[in-house]
């Protein structure tokens, strides 16, 4: 069973075999599907599944996860008083004190249980050295989607820097394109005053991006929340305080002269700030047009090919 995990643990790990994220799930299999029985030691079973005292556990305190919602915990919370936990808490053996536990994946998980007092816990035990509980860590997190961008930005560095992980092997992994994993690991670059307010939810990804190259970050910034600015808006504001202009766009003869519709302007808008790209909409006549993207880099337009070229996955 060790060997069997060992090659698991090796494609999770590393990329060049599976992919950097695959076989996630694997972490919590048995060879046999079966609970290993509670009298049997860690050394004799690799995957030692069993419940123990929720106060057995902690939580790592190199966890990638900084911050963590209080209603999303609450309504997981509600969850597994109705339904019970359903996946076992990942953890690794404290080597200091016997039978204590430090978890690897599912703080989020343990947080909810204690809020619906449950005094155990189902966990899966593994021994894990400190590089593959911090990968583990920052996959796990990465694959959700309820992160700041900052935590995001830093999870996809420190898989890149200390653990030497390519941008598209990263990507890979969370399912992301090469270039978004690199816009965001860009945003590390702003000031720490601009990466709080992203942090808090007062900028968007797409604002902070479109500030990467403005002469002054912060204040642009602060202009932004206080008139609630487009993402269009942050991109024009940010190339005019570098002397750059963004030409504006001449409508087709059909379009000159008339107003465009409302409803047409919020949907162009809308498309904006979801692309963090200036997104125009001009119509020919009743039914017929064309559409217009403006992108300000070549990172932008890789990454939206990648968003046109692939498909969605189905569900299973």
């Amino acid at each position: 069973m060790a060997d069997d995990f060992d090659e698991e643990l090796e494609s999770i790990l590393n990329p060049k075999k599976r992919g950097l994220g695959r076989g996630l799930g694997a972490l919590f299999e048995d060879e046999e599907g079966e609970y290993p029985s509670v009298e049997q030691s860690e050394e004799e079973s690799f995957a030692l599944r069993k419940t123990v005292g929720i106060d057995r556990l902690f939580p790592n305190p190199d966890q990638p996860r900084q911050y963590f919602d209080e209603k999303s915990i609450n309504d997981l919370a509600d969850s597994i008083r109705e339904h019970g936990l359903l996946q076992p808490i990942l953890v690794r053996p404290d080597k200091a004190v016997p039978n204590r536990y430090e978890i690897v994946a599912g703080e989020r998980r343990w947080r909810a249980c204690q809020k619906a007092q449950l005094h155990d816990v189902p966990i899966v035990i593994r021994d894990l050295d400190d590089d593959a509980t911090l990968q583990i860590g920052l996959v796990e997190n990465l694959q959700r989607r309820d992160l700041t961008p900052i935590e995001e930005a830093r999870g996809y560095a420190r898989l890149a820097e200390d653990f030497g992980h390519s941008h598209e092997e990263i990507g890979e992994a969370v399912s992301k394109s090469r270039s978004h994993v690199a816009n965001m690991i860009r945003l590390l670059g702003l000031p720490d005053s601009v990466q709080i307010m992203l942090t808090k939810g007062d900028l968007s990804a797409g604002h902070a991006r479109a500030l990467l190259k403005a002469e002054n970050p912060t204040i642009l910034a602060q202009e932004i929340i206080a008139n609630g600015l487009s993402v269009r808006d942050a991109e024009k504001m940010a190339a005019q305080s570098i002397g750059r202009s963004i030409q504006k766009r001449t409508h087709s003869s059909g379009d000159k002269g008339k107003d465009k519709d409302a409803d047409l302007i919020a949907l162009e808008k809308s498309l904006s700030d979801q692309l963090g790209m200036n997104f125009s909409i001009d119509m020919k006549d009743a039914k017929t047009g064309r559409v217009a993207i403006d992108f300000l880099s070549l990172d932008q337009l890789d990454d939206l090919l990648q968003r046109l070229s692939t498909s969605p996955k189905k569900s299973h």
